[in-house]
């Protein structure tokens, strides 16, 4: 798969589906697996995000998670959450029902009316439906300086984190790379992260840390989730660089990295968010099903 691509334009065909597996799902992981799901620790809450394996239907991912010993897909709207329950699983970040842009975000006071608005619709639905995370995202600087980007982010958003604190759920918003993948949006590092989560000052908005694109912009990983973790609500992998699989191919050290977040006693969700690259569609879930094993510690 081209390396650029990214979720923005795989977004776009999440619900397309996949018309062209050679066998059902099942089969394939019947194949790999023994028909056995993996054997975890439970020390780390396993997830996968959805647009990353989208040549599956998401039924299909369904199967795919349950025979892997998934609990959890990230990054589905509610119009979705029906299908995840007729499997038995949850979805471990929401999307809200609106529009989805990573570049027109909560740093600019003329999208408010529109986020609120779809915030204030979803909150309640994830709380209704038993799940705890919803995602925001700070959109693209267009020349904005930081200062002015965390005052009206902070202002916007605590139009809504009374009814996120008022239904348990947590809001998160995602920190990007601005070198590779996400050119000029202005989330792109932890120390802004931070100061807004200090700003809104709510235990209920935190940072989803996304390891893969806070190793490109920031690296120091391990060290920045020792100091930081109690801003760090969820987390999301890729192999760098590249954006594939957790393998011996890249830079990080998976297995250090999970050891690290569980010795902070995180409760949350890790979601494999790296694109597949095998050849065929039993080679990506293999390459899942190596991940999880990878940062199953």
């Amino acid at each position: 798969m081209n390396n650029k691509q990214t979720r923005r334009e795989l977004l776009k065909k999440a619900a397309v589906g996949s018309m062209a597996m050679a066998m059902p799902a099942a089969e394939i992981l019947a194949s790999i697996t023994n028909d056995q799901p993996l054997s975890l620790k439970g020390n780390i809450k396993h997830s996968v995000c959805s647009w990353t394996y989208n040549f599956l239907s998401l039924d299909d991912l369904c199967v795919v998670a349950k025979k892997l010993g998934l609990k959890a897909i990230d990054l589905l709207a509610p119009k979705d959450w029906p299908t995840i329950q007729k499997h038995g699983l949850v979805c471990s970040m929401c999307y809200t029902n609106g529009k989805i842009s990573l570049t027109e975000g909560w740093n600019r006071k003329e999208y408010h009316p529109e986020l609120i608005h779809n915030m204030t619709e979803a909150i309640p639905l994830v709380a209704q439906a038993g799940y705890k995370n919803i995602i925001c995202f700070s959109g693209n600087k267009n020349g904005m300086d930081d200062e002015t980007g965390l005052k009206n982010m902070t202002e916007g958003i605590k139009k809504i984190i009374g009814l996120a604190e008022k239904n348990n759920v947590i809001v998160q918003i995602e920190v990007f790379n601005s070198k590779v993948d996400h050119k000029d949006y202005m989330a792109d590092n932890t120390p802004w992260a931070i100061e807004l989560c200090k700003r809104i000052g709510s235990p209920n908005f935190k940072i989803l840390y996304d390891i893969y694109h806070m190793q490109i912009n920031e690296g120091d990983v391990i060290r920045t989730i020792q100091q930081n973790h109690e801003y760090f609500g969820h987390y999301h992998t890729a192999g760098v660089p590249g954006r594939h699989e957790i393998d011996e191919t890249q830079e990080l050290y998976y297995p250090a990295i999970m050891e690290a977040i569980v010795k902070t006693g995180h409760q949350g969700y890790v979601a494999q968010e790296f694109i597949p690259t095998g050849a065929d569609d039993k080679a990506k879930i293999k390459a899942l099903k190596k991940a999880i094993k990878t940062c199953d510690v």
